[in-house]
């Protein structure tokens, strides 16, 4: 994972860990004599520890800071994800390696062992190397555990058992190398295969307890040893914040620097700063046994976790404060339908979650007509949740195949199906695959980054409720849900959701020919016709299009949307020509009863319905109908026809248009 950070990581990470570390280590020998006069009884061999840890930054704490912030999928979490593993894991080999040299060489008043020197340390240093080389040895019996377990099914618990007893054990052979016993439970965890089967399980037997009962209890301990009521020297105070500052201010400096000659916005610089000085629960601990070690004492251990609570507390606060991921995805520039050009190639982000999503999502595809004159590009995402690791991850496909990259062994069936789509329409429609495995409360950021970065002009989402063969709702999944309306909030383009009545299985070699278009008015509405406009360019599709009056309309014939409405209306009456394959229909509605039994009537006559979502549009023809809506990010007309209580095998696609940010 360190060598697959990049450059940027790797530039970020190495001069925030030494330049800060050389800095320090010079503040702190200039100080040396000066706290021998002022503070009576003092080792100076110990300030070097002060500079060291509060050089580096911790990983684990890094990932639950991006996590309670949600920023850990945006563009700067991945960057001080990546930075701030390769710091921790650097830090972590030379403050164990230093960690065992020094403790074998030095000797004090109160230590008179003559087996300290030189020959002490070098025996300790192989130990180390072959503490490290055994713990890594690990894993190749753990990837024959995940060899051995079928497909779908849960690990053996025996095999569990196992590498918990190896973390154990590790543990153990790590104190003979002068380390923690956390240490070799550290390496073992960083080893373990990530996601399922083993890393899952792992995950789902420890979490609960090791998390909420044993984690509280062990910090708990770990405070005790802290005694703030005891006298510090004020020299030693002023001496350790002179460190302290000048560490963080240097690292800091340096961050914001190396962002701004990567052309990063200055804010980002200052975030991503303040991200790889966090500190947290594993710094606090850390100190414990540091102190434990001889390492600190009991004046510093104090200073130490003070300053651990202030930088954790500025960190979060900081970032939470100056960092909008959202931001970036506000719809300044207009990437909808509407406003592409004619003969212009649709950009479309189309995301997979479950298997029975593919054959739904290619038909959507297939409606939008590629054709030469029409053609499109389609950026599948395929959305895994994040189970059994700490850093999300990104693949492209396409990449992967470019640098003969087999390590990963995910959506074969997802890049399999749309390989033979890109086949069929070959010349036509390009698609790219990807997957994005991470936890479910940040996978709007994937698609939104995606759709930003790709400039789409549509997201295709698929609806949380699955329907059996008979109409009845098979499974629903609230994830999902929950996803596709940060999605509706936040997307830089327009968005649609696909909710499939019929069978999950696609029927590539009969396309769908009987599209509905229910219009009422409005943005969503007109960015849906639009959209179904352009499933009959060249192709054999047939149209018909609703349009939904109200017998009473008061309107006034200046309203601004109206004349909208009638423009893009002109395109289905005729205006320019008449089209065999489209159909108009104006029909008048007294009452919304007479919406719901139009809907009821047509709803079965016809394949494929594309509706606008129209959020905050109200209408004679909907009004009463919106109290009884049982899914408000289908809209009025997408909640009727997804209902149980309507008869269709149609699928529907609910579009709304892309939320325009207003200019100031």
């Amino acid at each position: 994972m360190m060598f697959r950070t990049g450059k940027k990581a790797w530039t970020i990470a190495l001069c925030s860990l030494l330049v800060p570390i050389c800095i320090g280590l010079s503040i702190c020998y200039y100080f040396l004599d000066y706290l021998k006069d002022k503070v009576g009884e003092f080792d100076g061999a110990k300030l070097p520890v002060v500079v060291v840890g509060h050089s580096g930054c911790s990983f684990p704490v890094m990932a639950s800071l991006l996590s309670d912030l949600e920023i850990l999928n945006s563009e700067l979490g991945r960057l001080a994800l990546s930075a701030g593993l390769v710091m921790d894991v650097l830090n972590s080999i030379g403050s164990g390696l230093g960690t065992t040299i020094v403790s074998s060489l030095r000797t004090d008043s109160s230590d008179h062992d003559p087996n300290k020197g030189p020959a002490l340390a070098i025996f300790s240093f192989l130990m180390f190397v072959g503490f490290l080389l055994l713990a890594i040895g690990t894993r190749p019996a753990m990837r024959w555990f995940v060899r051995k377990t079928p497909e779908g099914r849960p690990v053996n618990k025996t095999y569990t058992h196992l590498v918990m007893l190896m973390a154990f054990c590790l543990g153990l052979i790590g104190m003979f190398a002068r380390q923690s016993v956390l240490a070799g439970v550290l390496v073992v965890g960083l080893v373990v295969p990530e996601g399922p089967p083993l890393g899952s399980e792992l995950i789902k037997q420890l979490e609960l307890f090791a998390t909420w009962f044993l984690l509280p209890i062990f910090v708990t301990c770990c405070a005790m040893k802290v005694d703030i009521s005891r006298h510090i020297d004020t020299n030693l105070i002023l001496v350790m914040l002179v460190i302290i500052v000048s560490v963080h201010l240097v690292k800091m400096l340096i961050t914001i620097g190396i962002c701004r000659y990567c052309k990063m916005p200055k804010t980002d610089g200052l975030c991503l700063a303040l991200m790889l000085s966090c500190k947290g629960v594993v710094d606090f601990c850390t100190l414990g046994f540091l102190h434990d070690s001889l390492l600190l004492s009991h004046d510093q251990l104090v200073i130490m976790a003070l300053s651990v609570l202030v930088l954790g507390s500025i960190a979060g606060i900081g970032v939470k404060a100056i960092y909008d991921p959202s931001r970036k995805y506000a719809g300044y520039q207009k990437r909808n339908i509407l406003n592409l050009k004619p003969n212009s190639e649709l950009k479309v982000v189309a995301c997979v979650h479950k298997p029975s999503h593919i054959g739904s999502i290619r038909n959507a595809l297939e409606i939008c007509c590629p054709t030469s004159s029409n053609p499109l590009l389609v950026h599948v995402l395929h959305l895994i949740e994040l189970v059994g690791r700490s850093s999300p991850i990104f693949i492209s496909h396409r990449l992967q195949e470019r640098v003969s990259s087999g390590h990963f062994n995910f959506s074969e069936d997802v890049i399999v199906t749309f390989d033979l789509f890109e086949h069929d329409y070959a010349g036509t429609a390009s698609v790219s695959t990807y997957t994005a495995v991470s936890p479910s409360r940040f996978m709007h950021d994937d698609i939104c980054y995606l759709a930003l970065d790709k400039l789409a002009s549509i997201i295709i989402l698929p609806f949380h409720v699955k329907w059996t063969e008979d109409g009845s709702i098979d499974s629903t999944d609230d994830n999902i849900r929950t996803l596709n309306s940060k999605v509706l909030g936040k997307a830089p383009c327009s968005v649609g959701i696909l909710v499939s009545r019929g069978s999950s299985t696609s029927s590539y070699d009969t396309p769908t020919s009987h599209i509905a278009m229910i219009f009422l008015g409005g943005s969503d509405d007109r960015e849906a016709l639009c959209l179904a406009q352009r499933t009959i360019k060249e192709c054999s599709n047939n149209l018909k299009v609703y349009h939904l009056v109200s017998s009473n309309n008061n309107e006034q014939t200046n309203n601004w949307d109206l004349m909208l409405d009638n423009e893009v209306l002109k395109g289905v009456k005729g205006y320019y020509g008449h089209v065999e394959n489209v159909t108009y229909e104006k029909v008048a509605i007294e009452d919304p009863s007479e919406t719901t039994a139009f809907i009821s009537e047509i709803a079965n006559q016809h394949d494929f319905i594309i509706v606008g979502r129209r959020n905050g549009i109200k209408s004679s023809q909907t009004a009463a109908l919106e109290s009884w809506t049982e899914f408000p990010e289908l809209g009025v007309i997408g909640d009727l026809l997804a209902s149980s209580d309507t008869n269709t095998k149609a699928s529907i696609l609910v579009v709304q248009q892309q939320q325009q940010m207003p200019k100031s």
